[in-house]
């Protein structure tokens, strides 16, 4: 496997499960997203995956976050691209090694993770179903420079974001549901009156989409 994870299985394993991948944030691990794994759906194979890059003591990242002279932050989006290529691979592996059914593979992520969602979502839209995207929002610089939207009808996706988030504006966020309704795309968008962080509510919300849908 080309990245650590930890899994939980399916309550009953059949001998094709739906599966959800758990994608973390900048300076996480695998255990942060897998402590909501007992609560997730019990029909899922669920799959929390470690970013490659290691922050030296401060956890992992999916690419790296630099400043410049005037503490701007800017992102290494060859890096980013590098990790979306990474996912494709590991959602290939996964669904190799368990009884993964491949057209029903679902992405979480949370800031960083959820950035990268999208990326898979429009670099390789037949490896994904759906996508709930926390915290992130759309970098149009890591789309692919043409695609196709006919193969991204089937994806559904669920965004949230904090009201008052400190590391990613909020307003960044809000120019996700536009984007993709643009593109004839489904999104259901919330937001909660917090910061960098998933609410209760916002579990609830996300939880009862990924069982209505």
């Amino acid at each position: 496997m080309n990245l650590h994870y930890l899994v939980k299985e399916p309550k009953e394993i059949l001998a094709s499960n739906p599966a959800l991948l758990l994608l973390h944030g900048y300076g996480s691990n695998e255990e942060d997203l897998f402590s909501f794994a007992s609560q997730l759906p019990e029909n899922y194979y669920i799959i929390s995956a470690r970013a490659p890059y290691n922050l030296d003591g401060y956890g992992f990242a999916w690419y790296a976050i630099n400043f410049d002279a005037d503490e701007n932050k800017f992102s290494d989006n060859e890096q980013a691209k590098t990790s979306i290529q990474l996912i494709a691979d590991f959602i290939n592996e996964i669904t190799e090694k368990f009884p993964i059914n491949p057209s029903d593979v679902n992405l979480i992520g949370f800031s960083q993770g959820a950035i990268l969602s999208y990326g898979v979502a429009f670099h390789y839209p037949e490896k994904i179903k759906r996508i709930v995207a926390l915290s992130g929002y759309l970098n149009e610089q890591l789309l692919p420079d043409t695609f196709d939207v006919n193969t991204m009808h089937h994806l559904g996706f669920f965004a949230s974001h904090g009201t008052v988030d400190q590391v990613i504006p909020v307003e960044w966020a809000r120019k996700t549901q536009p984007y993709l309704e643009k593109l004839g795309l489904t999104i259901t968008y919330k937001e909660y009156p917090v910061g960098h962080g998933v609410a209760p509510q916002n579990f609830w919300d996300f939880k009862t989409w990924l069982e209505q849908e």
